[in-house]
């Protein structure tokens, strides 16, 4: 749950536009529209990705909350226009059409189809699957744009990588060179496992199928003292759970070891703690298996979270499914799809997360305007000795 730093989004995949609202931003803070367009258009790169992509190449016009080149500490609102929407004027009309819309009748499988339209009482899937679509992430992307700005001010960082992808394992370890994973179509620091996984592709590409994975993202330069112990709501692993986890096909979420740690004995667990007289805080970490976060608080090492992604749920060789008015067996509807996500998915984390982060930096260190922020956090450093 955000307190701090809010954002809302609108949209529908094949409407005019998506569209954001961002508040809580403080006022002074460097951000352009080149800054969110940065991070679009790394989430819409990534091998196996659909024809989409191609066609709409995202940009962001920003219609309010920035002058000169810095917030004003009000709402920020923008805009993400649909280039395809030229191509569903009459289908995704606001008014109302008098014939020629065929409904959508033949949920899929693994999507809000058949949930939503029990849901709402709709006779037609398109009104649920417009804007259950991962199309909505792109405001996600541009909103974690902003908040990445306002953490970059206090050292952190937030990278991802591919770790897996159809059961094939990246091999790379420790810290990974990102510049290597931005140069990988699949996000990855390995080109062993970046051949193997784009054959993979490939391969399920020509079945009709499709592929999911796991992706990695890492924030550094976290001081201590973000979230908190003494409420369920104020844990910030919990928050970086939600949150990431709200993402389209994302199915599990794992701090530091996570599920490894399950079957392993705590001693070889928990990340000891040892005198170093070299670091201005005097102690060190012999490990990072908490992921960056132990009690709900940031503990200085770097946030680990990694999201498990299931394939994409629309096949071009599609399921079983019924149809909803004839109540006859059918194929599942088919639309315009992707082979694989995962990387994709990777951006997207790093926006929820960095988001998280943002909201968190705000409840601790508070502030109207950046600079206020500034002098309240370098105060705490102060203290802490950090």
């Amino acid at each position: 749950m955000m307190q701090r730093l809010r954002f809302l989004t609108a949209g529908e995949s094949h409407g005019k536009a998506l569209n954001a609202i961002i508040e809580g931003l403080p006022a002074g803070l460097c951000l352009s529209e080149a800054d969110m367009n940065r991070d679009l258009e790394r989430r819409q790169c990534g091998y196996g990705r659909g024809g989409r992509m191609k066609i709409e190449q995202d940009t962001v016009e920003v219609l309010s909350g920035i002058r000169h080149g810095r917030t004003l500490g009000s709402p920020v609102s923008l805009i993400i226009r649909n280039k395809d929407w030229v191509n569903w004027q009459q289908s995704m009309s606001v008014a109302p059409v008098e014939s020629g819309v065929e409904p959508v009748t033949r949920p899929r499988p693994g999507h809000a189809d058949l949930a939503g339209v029990v849901k709402y009482g709709f006779a037609d899937i398109r009104n649920v699957l417009e804007r259950a679509s991962a199309r909505e992430s792109a405001t996600r992307v541009a909103a974690g744009a902003a908040a990445r700005r306002l953490i970059a001010e206090f050292g952190v960082e937030v990278h991802s990588r591919t770790v897996a992808i159809g059961g094939c394992q990246a091999g790379e370890a420790g810290n990974p060179d990102w510049a290597r994973v931005e140069a990988s179509p699949v996000r990855c620091a390995d080109p062993e496992a970046e051949k193997e996984i784009m054959a993979l592709i490939d391969e399920a590409g020509s079945a009709g199928d499709t592929l999911g994975g796991v992706t990695e993202i890492v924030a550094s330069g976290v001081p201590v003292g973000l979230g908190s112990h003494v409420h369920w709501d104020r844990r910030l692993d919990g928050r970086l759970a939600q949150a990431v986890m709200s993402i389209n096909s994302v199915k599990g979420v794992e701090i530091g070891a996570g599920l490894e740690s399950a079957g392993t004995r705590g001693s070889l667990v928990q990340d000891a703690i040892r005198l170093h007289e070299g670091l201005p805080r005097g102690w060190r970490r012999t490990g990072n298996s908490a992921g960056g976060i132990e009690g709900g608080i940031s503990n200085g090492e770097a946030i680990v979270v990694r999201a498990a992604i299931k394939p994409v749920p629309t096949l071009r060789s599609p399921l079983p499914s019924i149809d909803l008015h004839t109540r006859q067996e059918v194929e599942a509807h088919h639309e315009r799809s992707d082979i694989c996500v995962v990387p994709a998915v990777g951006v997207i984390g790093e926006a929820m997360v960095t988001l998280v982060l943002a909201d968190a930096f705000l409840e601790k260190f508070g502030g109207d305007s950046i600079e206020e922020m500034q002098r309240n956090y370098t105060g705490y450093l102060a203290r802490i000795l950090l």
